[in-house]
């Protein structure tokens, strides 16, 4: 995993709250609350594509409109056609993850690589230790030798936020809202109509203010997908809202990220490593917290989403570093190969025409550039003339 990727996985958790929170400001229906005193009253307008308005906000929510009305679309159709909610929402994880095989694929492949090569990096970083911009260049040359992009990886990762986004709003609005016919309008044909979908003229609320006529059935084994599952199963604990969907994403997601990485070496691996494995622990279970807040539909998007990541990475790269886990290192897992393993990347011709990026390097004299940072010690020097 490059420095880039590994920076990404850090941030993931925050970029992934601010980008809900500005997907709520910018989606949300109107909610008018009576005076002070009085009981609250609730007003939902219908959900229709946002236009594009002054501050940034608007300007989000318009660049994402196109995104998420293509996915909004897709998921009415396939609830059409099955007539059934969760088959709608896994067939459409499905159709997207096949879809991005191709990108993940190669995501895979440089994350294999780059594990590959680490050896030979460590070698030229330690052939020029103590310069770092020699071990730099150094590294980008190996890197163009074996033709290897580092940040080659990155695209899937911004992808999948950049899915997640829209699919949040897909559920928290989109299967709560009692008309969805403005959404269904896509240039000159209604496929409201097409499909025979006829919505409520007026929202009908509970005490809490949820929609209780929304224009998609969105509900399902005692779940509502568009809400957080514990407003649905009333599961707390301390006040603090559980969902299973998010315990069982988070132990998926665990099992992905150890994957990923490379077979434990407590004695060589580096410090990267080292953090990487501490945070394939840590950032799977942030998901936990988010189980009170975001809809059950995305926790069950989520999680048919990394069962297909599961099946992808089993297939290129094995187990990868999932075991030992707690001390446990299963027989099957045991010199396992992978059905499509990845290569070491060739070694590609060098033109001898073009200087390498170590020999573009302007070397650097280290005795001038000590001697330049010391100063002399007049005073010393002054008082020994002075003694004599």
């Amino acid at each position: 995993m490059t420095r880039l990727q590994h920076q990404l996985v850090r941030l993931a958790p925050i970029l992934f709250i601010v980008a809900v929170a500005l997907i709520v400001a910018a989606c949300a229906p109107g909610t008018n609350t009576g005076s002070p005193g009085a009981s609250p009253s609730y007003s939902q307008a219908p959900l229709e594509p946002a236009t594009l308005g002054p501050n940034p906000i608007d300007l989000f929510a318009w660049l994402f409109t196109p995104i998420f009305q293509t996915l909004f679309v897709g998921l009415v159709v396939l609830d059409v056609v099955f007539n059934n909610i969760l088959l709608a929402i896994v067939t459409l994880t499905i159709i997207l993850r096949v879809l991005v095989i191709p990108l993940y694929r190669r995501q895979l492949t440089s994350t294999r690589q780059m594990q590959l090569l680490q050896p030979e990096i460590k070698e030229l970083q330690r052939k020029h230790k103590g310069d770092r911009v020699k071990q730099q260049a150094a590294v980008q040359e190996f890197y163009r030798q074996r033709g290897i992009n580092p940040a080659g990886g990155c695209l899937p990762i911004l992808l999948q936020f950049g899915l997640l986004i829209p699919m949040y709003s897909v559920f928290s609005q989109g299967l709560t809202n009692h008309d969805i016919t403005p959404m269904l309008q896509v240039g000159p044909i209604d496929l409201a109509a097409t499909l025979g979908i006829v919505c409520p003229t007026e929202a009908v609320f509970d005490a809490a203010g949820h929609v209780l006529n929304p224009c998609l059935d969105s509900s399902l084994f005692g779940i509502n997908w568009g809400l957080p599952e514990p407003v649905t199963t009333s599961l707390y604990v301390l006040g603090f809202g559980v969902s299973i969907l998010a315990i069982v994403s988070s132990l998926l997601q665990l099992v992905a990220s150890r994957m990923t990485l490379p077979v434990a070496d407590p004695k060589n691996d580096d410090p990267n490593t080292k953090v990487q494995r501490q945070m394939a622990y840590f950032l799977p279970l942030i998901s936990i917290l988010y189980g009170g807040l975001l809809p059950a539909g995305l926790f069950l998007y989520w999680i048919t989403a990394t069962v297909i990541q599961l099946i992808q990475q089993y297939l290129i790269l094995g187990w990868g570093g999932m075991f030992p886990l707690f001390g446990w290192y299963p027989e099957f897992a045991r010199n396992h190969s992978p059905r499509y393993p990845v290569k070491m990347p060739a070694l590609k011709p060098i033109d001898p025409s073009q200087p390498s990026a170590v020999d573009r390097v302007k070397p650097v004299d280290r005795d001038l550039s000590a001697q330049s940072t010391i100063r002399p010690n007049r005073a010393r020097s002054g008082r020994r003339g002075r003694r004599r």
